[in-house]
C-alpha cells in the first residue's frame, strides 16, 4: 500500500509540473533617440561623450556634466560647451543607470575616441528603422524639442569608481 500511495504521489507531482518558460525582455528606445545620436543602436540609455566628457540621458532628454564638484542634469548644454557640435562630435553608446559615478572608468576608456568625427548619426541614415527621424518630422530635429529648463543636481561620488561593464557595449555597435 505503502507503493501504491508513493507512485501515486510521485505520479500527480509529474502531472502538477509546469513547463519552463523562458522570457526574453527587449528594450527599444529608437524613437527616443535625438537624431545627432549615433546609428546602429536600438536602445541606448546614455551617450558619453569624450569631446566634453560628458553625458546624455537619451529618455529624460537631459544632458548630464560636471559643474562646481556636483553633475547636473539639464535640457541645455552650459555656455562653455556652445561650440561643441553634437552631430559631429563623437558618441560612445552607456546602458547604465548612471554611468557619471565610473565617470573616470569612461574618461580613461574613451580618451581616444576625442575629436573623431567618423560617426553616423541617425539624421544622416536612411535605414529604415530610423525613419520616423526623417519622415515628417517638419524639420523640427526629433530629440531637440525646447522645453523649460530643469536642473537637477547630485553630489560627485568620486570614490566609487569600480569598472562596471555589464550594460556597457563599450562604443560598439551590435
Amino acid at each position: 500500500m505503502k507503493k501504491f500511495i508513493l507512485a501515486a504521489a510521485i505520479a500527480l507531482g509529474f502531472l502538477s509540473i509546469k513547463p519552463a518558460s523562458a522570457q526574453i525582455s527587449l528594450s527599444i528606445n529608437i524613437g527616443s533617440q535625438p537624431e545627432w545620436g549615433p546609428t546602429g543602436y536600438d536602445r541606448a540609455d546614455y551617450y558619453y561623450m569624450p569631446d566634453i566628457d560628458s553625458y546624455y540621458d537619451v529618455n529624460a532628454h537631459q544632458y548630464v556634466y560636471f559643474n562646481n564638484n556636483i553633475w547636473v542634469h539639464s535640457t541645455a548644454l552650459p555656455p562653455r560647451y556652445a561650440n561643441y557640435d553634437v552631430y559631429h562630435g563623437y558618441k560612445v553608446v552607456v546602458n547604465e543607470r548612471t554611468p557619471w559615478v565610473h565617470n573616470t572608468v569612461y574618461r580613461t576608456k574613451y580618451a581616444n575616441y576625442k575629436g573623431r568625427r567618423d560617426q553616423t548619426v541617425i539624421r544622416d541614415s536612411r535605414d529604415v528603422k530610423y525613419s520616423n527621424h526623417w519622415k515628417g518630422n517638419n524639420g523640427n530635429g526629433h530629440g531637440t524639442r525646447v522645453t523649460n529648463r530643469k536642473v537637477v543636481v547630485h553630489k560627485d561620488v568620486r570614490n566609487n569608481n569600480r569598472k562596471d561593464d555589464r550594460h556597457d557595449d563599450h562604443g560598439h555597435k551590435n
